[in-house]
C-alpha cells in the first residue's frame, strides 16, 4: 500500500461531525417544541400532575419532534454527501459551485448577450 491512500483525520471524523451537526438540529427542535408547548409553565405541570392533561406530555412531545429532526437531517445530510464525488475535487480549488454544468452552453450565452444589446439600444432611442 502507498502513503497516498491513507486516509487522514479529516475523513475519519467525518461521520462524527454529521452526527453532531444533526444531534444539534434535534436539540433545537426538541427546545423549541418544549418552549412552543408551555413545558416549563406552572399551569401545564399543575394539569399533568392532576391527572387532566390529554395527549403526550410536552416532554415526550419534544423528544419525538427533536428524534425526527435528528434522523432527517442526518438523511438529508447523507444524501447530499453522496451526491458529489470527492476525489474530483481533491485537488483543484474550486472556483465555481460543484454540481453546475462544466460549460454553460454557447447559444444561450450569445442570445444573453444579443438581447442585452437590443435593450440597451431600446432605451437609448427612447
Amino acid at each position: 500500500m502507498s502513503d497516498d491512500n491513507k486516509t487522514n483525520r479529516r475523513e475519519l471524523l467525518r461521520p462524527l461531525h454529521l452526527l453532531g451537526i444533526a444531534l444539534v438540529c434535534g436539540i433545537f427542535a426538541a427546545g423549541v417544541t418544549l418552549v412552543s408547548t408551555g413545558a416549563f409553565t406552572s399551569r401545564v405541570h399543575i394539569a399533568i400532575a392532576n391527572g387532566n392533561y390529554e395527549g403526550l406530555t410536552p416532554v415526550m412531545l419534544g423528544l419525538v419532534i427533536g428524534g425526527g429532526a435528528f434522523i432527517v437531517t442526518l438523511l438529508i445530510m447523507s444524501m447530499l454527501i453522496l451526491a458529489v464525488d470527492p476525489r474530483e475535487y481533491e485537488s483543484k480549488t474550486l472556483e465555481r459551485p460543484v454540481l453546475y454544468d462544466e460549460e454553460p452552453d454557447d447559444a444561450s450565452a450569445s442570445d444573453a448577450s444579443s438581447s442585452d444589446a437590443a435593450d440597451g439600444k431600446g432605451s437609448a432611442a427612447s
